[in-house]
């Protein structure tokens, strides 16, 4: 799962001023598709659906109170799941939709909340989110993903909240509260998984992908042993399991329907795939054949042809 906070610009990001324009920008994707005859999704909220575009810019630009001329007024997200995340989500794009509205509402928004320390819940939230089925810089076959436009302020119009914030805790001084985004990230993946019963694979964990990209060569290192270490893991189990089924097989049971032996060979085919993906992700680290050069000492000795004695006359 990808979460973006989107940083301000001075263009369709630009949210000093109106949401107007984000919003325009958000519904853009409808009109085509709505052109081609193709299914769409509307504006949604907490509790409700195809929420119309005015009630969205009317009801963020007017929770403004106390804020600055120049300052934020809404924050925009990215919610992008992965390839196989959407895969769980479910196999149409109308099932998607309605799962990812459930993992907004139910999981995404509530830890939120949660996260800036104040002892607010989903309902103090003000926010609208809009849900995309094309996504151009992706190379998914799927790329389904949501963009929430979340109010400064929260439903009351009292509380600034700035997810963006460097204070994490703070209990003391102007600012008290703060946001912590990383574990913002670990929260919303545990839901996730919670959510859908997703068995995530610990190179999808946001904990190995932080440490890879940002952690120190030693921590690194320790990542990827761990990986190896579940790859290996897992295929033992799988084995077991396999070699368990076969000892206890009877006469009886290889005699079966035709439709019982349909699905052993689904599960096996399942098995099969499963370990060679772990046997890829675990030789994709190790070095090729190709690489590793022989050493001039091993190569085969030149053998002297013995000469001929030659015949006296």
């Amino acid at each position: 799962m990808h979460i973006n906070f989107a940083p301000p610009s001075s263009g369709t990001y630009n949210n000093a001023g109106s949401s107007r324009q984000l919003a325009n920008y958000l519904e853009h994707e409808d009109l085509e598709r709505m052109e081609k005859g193709i299914y769409t999704d509307g504006f949604f909220n907490l509790t409700d659906d195809n929420i119309y575009k005015s009630k969205v810019i009317k009801d963020i630009d007017s929770n403004i109170g106390q804020l600055l001329k120049t300052d934020a007024k809404f924050y925009a997200i990215h919610v992008s799941p992965s390839e196989s995340e959407l895969r769980a989500m479910g196999n149409t794009e109308q099932e998607q939709s309605k799962a990812m509205k459930c993992y907004i509402r139910e999981v995404f928004i509530p830890e939120y909340a949660k996260n800036f320390n104040k002892k607010l819940s989903a309902s103090d939230i003000k926010f609208y989110g809009k849900i995309h089925f094309d996504r151009s810089r992706s190379n998914n076959e799927l790329k389904m993903h949501c963009h929430l436009i979340v109010s400064r302020k929260d439903q009351s119009n009292k509380k600034k909240l700035s997810p963006l914030t460097n204070h994490k805790n703070t209990k003391s001084g102007i600012i008290k509260g703060g946001f912590d985004r990383v574990n913002l990230f670990q929260q919303v993946e545990k839901g996730f998984d919670k959510l859908f019963s997703y068995n995530r694979p610990l190179a999808e964990t946001f904990e190995y992908c932080n440490t890879i990209k940002n952690s120190s060569m030693p921590n690194k290192l320790k990542t990827q042993e761990k990986e190896i270490f579940f790859a290996d893991e897992n295929m033992g189990l799988q084995k077991s399991a396999v070699t368990k089924i076969d000892s206890n097989t009877s006469v009886q049971q290889i005699n079966t329907t035709a439709d019982k032996q349909n699905n052993n060979n689904s599960t096996s085919f399942t098995n099969k795939s499963t370990i060679q993906n772990r046997l890829s992700s675990l030789f994709s680290i190790l070095p090729l054949a190709t690489d590793v050069s022989l050493d001039d000492n091993l190569q085969q000795p030149n053998l002297k042809k013995k000469k001929k004695p030659r015949l006296k006359l």
